[in-house]
């Protein structure tokens, strides 16, 4: 009874509940670093990091090849028929997202030196692709590693509460509370939702006043 209620609430209340402040990530990513196997180190910082600057959801971010990266012009070229369907009769379109300085370093490290040369951008040790559950373990992992105490909607939560679709709304946080000039519609924008309205739903608790 207790799951099928929180289920019921989730659908009526789609607000994000958990999210974290950029520095939260930095010591995420430092974590992973600092814990995972050696050649998988530079893997988890750069997954974190692509996470965390363009809100991509996880079933996108373990399609996303290498050929996706424009490194010349700072994007991330994101197809349509990577990208979640809008729950209606439309589609999303072809999608360029400018990547942040820092994460196009990440990036450049990162596949300097990779262990395994494979189109997906990011393999994992078994195949030639992450599964949605190994970066969902990965993002967890760090939280758990670097002690993080998310904010929720209830206050400070745990880092088990930590995933990367916390890191999605994170991407909300930065955007509205860390920098200047953005409003609604950029945060939009950024993360591909099919109408304002739906930003305004999700995001517009985390608006200081």
């Amino acid at each position: 009874m207790p799951a099928s209620t929180d289920s019921q609430t989730q659908q009526s209340d789609p607000k994000a509940r958990v999210w974290l402040k950029p520095e939260q990530i930095d010591a995420m990513r430092n974590a992973t670093v600092e814990n995972s196997a050696d050649y998988l180190a530079t893997r988890n910082d750069a997954l974190i990091a692509l996470l965390a600057d363009t809100g991509l959801r996880v079933g996108e971010a373990v399609a996303v090849d290498v050929s996706m990266i424009d490194f010349e012009d700072g994007v991330l070229m994101l197809p349509a028929d990577i990208q979640k369907d809008y729950p209606n009769d439309n589609s999303p379109t072809y999608t360029e997202i400018e990547l942040a300085g820092e994460t196009l370093r990440t990036l450049r490290t990162y596949l300097s030196n990779r262990w395994k040369d494979s189109d997906a951008l990011f393999p994992s040790r078994q195949s030639d692709r992450m599964t949605t559950e190994s970066v969902r373990n990965v993002v967890r992992d760090a939280a758990t590693d670097a002690d993080i105490e998310p904010y929720t909607v209830e206050g400070l939560g745990d880092p088990t509460d930590v995933s990367p679709h916390a890191l999605r709304h994170s991407v909300a946080y930065r955007m509205m509370n860390r920098a200047d000039g953005n409003t609604l519609y950029d945060v939009r924008n950024r993360l591909r939702h099919r109408s304002i309205q739906t930003t305004e739903r999700v995001y517009d608790h985390l608006d200081r006043v």
